[in-house]
């Protein structure tokens, strides 16, 4: 960077080399080299705190809420050794317009909200099934609890449809689902056809009861994606 305007040591303008300009601010800083461009790449070389009224940390000096979240999103898009643990997000991107973090803030405070005792999570696609882009017009907020309910673990479910799973010992397909961190299962069937679908009215029913049970906490888009959610065999 360089000073374009100095006022004083205590009053200076830099000029990045990507055009970026930062006002008032002091020639210590300068000699210091803490001045940081908020347009520059520093999370995961995509997110950048970007030129806005939205800071990092509260007044007490601690992460916002905000801030984690979207650190977290470009985190597990693009940090390499966490894709290395869930290749699944090796397909997952973040929109240009979110890599600014200005822009995911703003979209945070009118989006945000939160339902007694539950940890509040970014979801990308149950509002769009198979979406893979996180976005203002994709994502929401969702309890955990409900979050769960669509945790699929393909890397661990093996050859059988979802909800799907043989049982040696009987021969038998078993349908299974699990809630309440139990598994259950719904009956044992001669084809895997058949344990899924079985397994996809338990599941489908399952998932409108909790729309039902959160309706008055969550956005009405949440609640009408739950209500039509299908389950598909080749989820």
């Amino acid at each position: 960077m360089e000073i374009i305007i100095y006022n004083g040591a205590l009053d200076i303008d830099v000029k990045f080399l990507d055009e970026t300009i930062r006002h008032k601010l002091t020639y210590q800083q300068f000699r210091n080299g803490t001045i940081i461009n908020p347009m520059y790449p520093t999370v995961c070389g995509k997110g950048f705190l970007g030129i806005g009224t939205y800071n990092i940390y509260t007044k007490e000096r601690k992460i916002r809420k905000c801030y984690q979240h979207w650190h977290s999103m470009i985190h597990r898009c693009y940090n390499d050794n966490y894709n290395k643990k869930e290749p699944t997000y090796k397909e997952i991107t973040v929109c240009d317009e979110w890599h600014n973090y200005q822009n995911f803030a703003d979209w945070y405070d009118k989006n945000y909200y939160e339902v007694p005792n539950e940890k509040m999570q970014l979801d990308k696609d149950i509002l769009y099934k198979g979406n893979k882009v996180y976005s203002p017009n994709t994502c929401v907020f969702v309890p955990q609890t409900i979050n769960n309910l669509f945790t699929k673990r393909q890397n661990f479910r093996g050859e059988y449809p979802i909800g799907v799973t043989y049982s040696k010992r009987d021969n038998k397909f078993l349908a299974q689902i699990t809630y309440d961190n139990k598994t259950n299962t719904i009956g044992c069937f001669y084809s895997s056809t058949d344990a899924f679908y079985s397994y996809k009215k338990v599941k489908e029913k399952h998932i409108k009861d909790v729309a039902n049970k959160y309706k008055q906490y969550i956005p009405e888009k949440l609640y009408k994606a739950m209500i039509n959610y299908m389950v598909e065999i080749s989820d």
